[in-house]
């Protein structure tokens, strides 16, 4: 079946477009998980210095590192050795709230931090938006998904930079296996040359197609719990390719790790109460340190097991 990806317009948002442009985005988010956005804000020539530094250091500082794992991996799978437990990727994590790690991260240039720093400060401000856009659609009031991510310290909000390089045998090894995101609203800079990302919709397999100067929002397991399965997150993953270095800066804004999260009142339908079909309620650390244990295994466990804890343990969880 061929697939029309979803793709919003942010400019239609301010003009007579804009009941299609949030029909778009509700169907995107209950159907799909993911969408595309373009006219996001977010200036291009910062996101041509952020691609042109992010290749430039992969090339100078991890390069050879991969190279080195590359080649471990293809003679291990060569021998028959079962590679299906590893990731065909070269990636390190920035953290920018509560605090930021960028002083902290070796090899890294003043002026990529200072980039880096402006950049997060845009896909913050856009999350934000989005959220809020989100809330509209939901009939949630203004800033409830921002305020339902603010823990004692505010949200938690990071980047996972990773390039995928080329691999000569697909076959052995997958990209980044198939998973969900375990956090809220997630927003990827991913290359607009190589592709690779794909989502699982109806039983398929479908592309993420690479759009220029785009940011790909997806749907994390603490909005499809908010949502109590309104909005769904998608297991998606990233299949190795022969020809081309992959680039892609996932952004994640997170829940605050003392954050408590559980289903909107307003979204619990009197039908889902009856059939006791409500989602669990949380904190979003305990939800996390599972998550890092089962990361590539289905989501619907994690969320049984989240119940079964809130079942033992509801007094100690107060909102």
């Amino acid at each position: 079946m061929a697939y029309s990806f979803p793709v919003l317009d942010m400019e239609k948002l301010e003009g007579d477009e804009r009941a299609s442009a949030m029909e778009l985005l509700r169907d995107a988010c209950e159907n799909w998980g993911f969408f595309e956005t373009l006219n996001h804000g977010i200036p291009h020539e910062l996101m041509d210095e952020v691609e042109r530094l992010t290749k430039d250091h992969y090339k100078k500082c991890r390069e050879n590192k991969f190279k080195e794992f590359a080649s471990k991996t293809l003679e291990d799978g060569s021998k028959g050795v079962d590679t299906a437990n590893l990731d065909w990727e070269s990636s390190f994590y920035l953290r920018h709230l509560p605090e930021s790690n960028l002083s902290e991260i070796p090899d890294l240039d003043d002026h990529y931090r200072e980039v880096m720093r402006e950049f997060a400060l845009e896909l913050e401000k856009l999350a934000e938006k989005l959220l809020d856009l989100l809330c509209e659609n939901l009939g949630l009031e203004k800033g409830y998904l921002k305020k339902a991510f603010v823990g004692s310290k505010g949200p938690t909000f990071g980047t996972k930079m990773s390039s995928y390089p080329p691999c000569p045998r697909p076959d052995l090894v997958k990209g980044l296996r198939a998973h969900t995101d375990a956090g809220g609203i997630i927003l990827l800079f991913q290359d607009d040359k190589v592709s690779g990302l794909q989502l699982l919709k109806d039983g398929e397999w479908v592309d993420v197609p690479p759009l220029r100067h785009s940011i790909v929002v997806n749907i994390g397991d603490q909005l499809e719990v908010i949502t109590n399965g309104k909005y769904k997150s998608v297991e998606h993953r990233v299949v190795a390719q022969t020809d081309g270095n992959r680039m892609s800066i996932a952004s994640f804004y997170n829940p605050g790790s003392d954050a408590v999260i559980f289903p909107a009142p307003a979204l619990v339908e009197e039908e889902a109460k009856e059939k006791n079909e409500i989602y669990p309620k949380f904190v979003f650390q305990d939800y996390m340190s599972l998550y890092i244990r089962e990361k590539f295994q289905a989501k619907e466990p994690r969320f049984e097991t989240m119940k079964a804890m809130e079942n033992v343990s509801t007094p100690a969880i107060a909102t």
